[in-house]
C-alpha cells in the first residue's frame, strides 16, 4: 500500500499536480510583463491597453465557463483522459501564439485555446489531490500551490532576462515545447484515485476497506449520479453560491493588479525593469504564503483566512494611490501578494470543511466559474477604463472596490466546523450509494 521508502503515492500525486500547475499557470500569470512590449509599435504590435487585456479576459472567461463541465467530466470519467487533452491544447496554443501576426489570432490562440487548457489544469489536478487525503490535505495543497507559483517567477525572470535575445516567439515556444513534453509524461503517472492502484487515501483508518474501482459504463453512470445528486443538494445552500462569489470578487480585485501593475509602475516613473521586479516581488510573496495558507485554513478555518486575505488585497492599494516612490510599490507588492495568495489555495480546504468527502471536481469546477469570470472581466474592464480616462486611477479604484466586496462576502460565511449537508448521500439511489 506504500511505495518503497514508505512514501505514500498520495505525495507523488501532490508533486505531479503541483508541477502541472507550475507549467500551465506560468504563462497565464507572467504574461502581463509582456503588456508594455505588446503595446509598443516597434518591438510589438502597437495594440491598445484594452485590446491587449481583452485576450487575458477571454482566457479567463473561457476557463470559467468551461470549468463546471470539466469538473463534472472529471468526476464521471476520471481525470487522466482530460489531462491528456489539456496537455495537447496547451502545446498547440503556445506554439500558435508564438507565430501570431494579428489581433484575432492573439484572441483565439492565447485567449480561447489556452483558456481551455488552463481550465483542465486548474480544476482537475487540484480536485484530484483531494481524493488522496483524509489527513494532511492542508500540507498537500500548500505544496501544490507553492509549486504553481514558482513557475510564474521562473517565467517572469526569463522574460526580464532574455526577451531581447529570444524575442516574442520563443518566449511562448520554449515553455510550450519543454513544458508540454513534461505534461505528457506526468499524465502517465496521475491516477484517478487511490482505489485505481489498490490504496486507501492517506490518513484513512486501517480497517477502512480499499474501494473497488468500478470501470466502464457502470462506473461512469454511478459517478455521474453521485456528482449530480451532490450538486443538487449543495446548490440549495447559500454557502455554495457565496463561495463562487468570493472567488469572483477576489479575482476581480487582484487580476487588475496582476495585469496592469507593471504598466502602472512604468506610468508612475519606475523603469520597466523595476516594474517587472515589483511583479516578481508580488508573486514571491504569494508563493511564500501559499505554502502555509492551506495548513492555516485547515487549523483555524477557511473563513478567517479569507477575511485576512481580502483585507490585505484591499487596504495596501492606498500605498500606491498616495506614494510614487519605489519603496511604496515594493511594500505594496509584499502585502498584496500575501493577500492574493490567501484566496485560491483555501478553496479545497473550505470544500472539505463545509461539505466533506464529496465529488470534488464538480464543486471546484463551479467555484472556478467565479474565478474565470472575475479574472476575465477585470483586465478588459480595467484596460478600457485606463483608455477612456487616460490614467491608472480608475483601475486602482475598481480593484479596491471589488476586494472590499470579497471581504464582506468572506465575513458572511458560516463557521466551517459544521458540515452543511452531512446527509446528502441519503438522496442517492441504491446502486450508486452501494457502489461507494
Amino acid at each position: 500500500m506504500i511505495l518503497r521508502g514508505k512514501i505514500h503515492y498520495a505525495w507523488v500525486i501532490v508533486v505531479i499536480a503541483g508541477t502541472m500547475g507550475l507549467i500551465t499557470s506560468s504563462m497565464r500569470f507572467a504574461a502581463p510583463a509582456l503588456v508594455p512590449h505588446l503595446i509598443d509599435p516597434v518591438e510589438g504590435f502597437g495594440w491598445s491597453y484594452a485590446a491587449v487585456t481583452l485576450a487575458f479576459s477571454l482566457q479567463w472567461i473561457v476557463l470559467g465557463l468551461v470549468s463546471p463541465y470539466v469538473g463534472f467530466l472529471g468526476d464521471r470519467y476520471g481525470v487522466r483522459k482530460l489531462l491528456l487533452a489539456g496537455a495537447l491544447f496547451f502545446i498547440a496554443s503556445m506554439m500558435l501564439t508564438g507565430i501570431m501576426t494579428s489581433l484575432w489570432q492573439y484572441y483565439l490562440f492565447f485567449g480561447v485555446f489556452l483558456g481551455v487548457a488552463n481550465s483542465i489544469f486548474t480544476v482537475l489536478p487540484v480536485s484530484g489531490v483531494s481524493l488522496w487525503f483524509r489527513r494532511h490535505l492542508g500540507v498537500a495543497m500548500g505544496i501544490v500551490w507553492s509549486l504553481q507559483g514558482s513557475g510564474v517567477i521562473v517565467l517572469l525572470l526569463l522574460i526580464g532576462a532574455a526577451f531581447s535575445q529570444l524575442g516574442m516567439q520563443w518566449i511562448f515556444w520554449l515553455p510550450g515545447i519543454v513544458g508540454g513534453a513534461l505534461l505528457l509524461l506526468l499524465v502517465r503517472f496521475f491516477y484517478n484515485g487511490p482505489a485505481a492502484i489498490g490504496l486507501r487515501p492517506l490518513g484513512a483508518d486501517a480497517d477502512e476497506p480499499v474501494q473497488r474501482p468500478v470501470r466502464g459504463r457502470e462506473g461512469n453512470e454511478a459517478a455521474k449520479v453521485r456528482a449530480r445528486v451532490f450538486l443538487q443538494q449543495a446548490r440549495r445552500t447559500v454557502t455554495f453560491w457565496n463561495l463562487i462569489g468570493i472567488h469572483y470578487w477576489g479575482c476581480m480585485g487582484h487580476q487588475v493588479i496582476n495585469v496592469l501593475i507593471v504598466a502602472i509602475a512604468v506610468d508612475r516613473g519606475l523603469s520597466w525593469e523595476q516594474g517587472t521586479l515589483v511583479l516578481v516581488t508580488q508573486q514571491l510573496a504569494g508563493v511564500g504564503i501559499r505554502t502555509v495558507v492551506p495548513f492555516v485554513a485547515e487549523r483555524w478555518g477557511s473563513r478567517n483566512v479569507w477575511i485576512v486575505g481580502m483585507a490585505l488585497q484591499a487596504f495596501p492599494l492606498l500605498l500606491i494611490f498616495f506614494f510614487n516612490d519605489p519603496w511604496a510599490f515594493f511594500l505594496f507588492a509584499v502585502l498584496f501578494g500575501i493577500g492574493q495568495g490567501c484566496e485560491v489555495p483555501t478553496f479545497p480546504i473550505a470544500n472539505r470543511q463545509y461539505y466533506g468527502n464529496v465529488p470534488q471536481g464538480s464543486l471546484f469546477g463551479w467555484q472556478n466559474l467565479g474565478n474565470g469570470l472575475g479574472m476575465g472581466l477585470a483586465p478588459v474592464t480595467a484596460g478600457f477604463l485606463w483608455d477612456i480616462t487616460g490614467t491608472y486611477v480608475a483601475p486602482l479604484i475598481m480593484s479596491l472596490v471589488f476586494s472590499l466586496m470579497g471581504l464582506v462576502s468572506a465575513w458572511m460565511l458560516p463557521s466551517p466546523r459544521v458540515r452543511l449537508i452531512p446527509d446528502w448521500e441519503s438522496h442517492l439511489p441504491a446502486t450508486p450509494r452501494t457502489a461507494e
